[in-house]
């Protein structure tokens, strides 16, 4: 068996900026004194005039990137989640979304698998404080195939688009000709018939492990992939409820204001039925190797396996 082939999206978020800094001159990136951990690095190396360094100054990187959109520039602004979505969440509402800029957000090291950083660093808020502002679209992608169509897309989008990328290296599952991406389109991994278990960025192959070990005990588990945070694929995630049932959500975040909440709402308006959320349960995280504190907070596929069979015995 070939061993598989794993990559961090903030890897492919900052080979992603280099392809688009070649096509396009107009793209510009900016970075708060973390451009080695972002990744956006690879960027300044091939284009030192179009990455500006703010320093330690989250809040003013996203004042200048409002700017530049301003004079017609599509600015990148990279930090972690948790300076990018939470220190500077008053310039991103009230300086990009509210005159609904041309700004795109880079935000790495989001979630629990930030790891050894521990709770400071561990945004499991930012999905829910980004999707709540009007006008910003919410990209949480799977994997490294995922996150630059995100990227790539996110150029192509004029408006305000928050992307999430992450620390730890995750399974390549999206490596195959007729992959496409589209902004606010989920679709599905594997067809199922028991229960829908619809997950966002490395959830989806933490899903697809616990759809294999469900297998084992008779479970029929489809697996879909919301990419789109905001807007979400209400459609799919409809028809989803229709044909199992059985609604499972899975992320590496808050079960408050992220994907679950997302789900629940659109079918608590459309077709109403009781959903279980999988993720972080009001807490905060806490320091430790990334594999270790998925297994523990149970967001690897074994964790997953054993909430859903709870959830299906009723």
């Amino acid at each position: 068996m070939s061993e598989v082939k794993k990559i961090a999206t903030r890897q492919s978020y900052g080979e992603a900026l280099v392809e688009l800094g070649k096509e396009h001159d107009d793209l510009v990136v900016l970075d708060a004194d973390l451009a080695e951990a972002t990744k956006t690095a690879i960027f300044r190396k091939e284009f030192p005039e179009r990455h500006i360094d703010c320093g330690i100054q989250e809040s003013d990187m996203v004042g200048i990137a409002a700017g530049l959109a301003s004079c017609g520039k599509v600015p990148f602004c990279s930090s972690f989640a948790m300076f990018a979505a939470g220190r500077a969440y008053e310039q991103v509402r009230n300086s990009v979304g509210y005159p609904h800029l041309n700004v795109k957000i880079g935000a790495t090291h989001a979630g629990i698998s930030v790891g050894e950083d521990g709770a400071t660093h561990q945004c499991l808020e930012d999905l829910a404080l980004m999707r709540v502002i009007p006008g910003m679209v919410v990209i949480n992608p799977a994997d490294d195939v995922e996150a630059k169509a995100a990227v790539k897309a996110a150029y192509e989008y004029e408006g305000p688009v928050y992307l999430r990328f992450g620390r730890l290296a995750v399974p390549v599952i999206n490596d195959r000709p007729d992959y496409k991406f589209e902004i606010g389109k989920g679709y599905v991994v594997k067809e199922g018939a028991d229960v829908t278990i619809i997950a966002t960025g490395l959830e989806v192959s933490a899903a697809n492990d616990a759809a294999e070990l469900l297998a084992k005990d008779g479970i029929s588990a489809e697996i879909v992939n919301i990419h789109t945070i905001k807007p979400i694929d209400k459609e799919l995630v409809i028809k989803e409820a229709e044909k199992t049932g059985k609604v499972v959500t899975v992320e590496e975040h808050s079960v408050i204001g992220g994907l679950g909440s997302a789900v629940c709402e659109v079918l608590s308006e459309n077709h109403p039925l009781p959903v279980k959320r999988i993720g972080v349960y009001d807490r905060f995280g806490e320091s430790g190797p990334a594999v270790e504190l998925l297994h523990k907070y149970k967001l690897d596929g074994e964790g997953i396996a054993e909430q859903v069979k709870e959830y299906l015995k009723g």
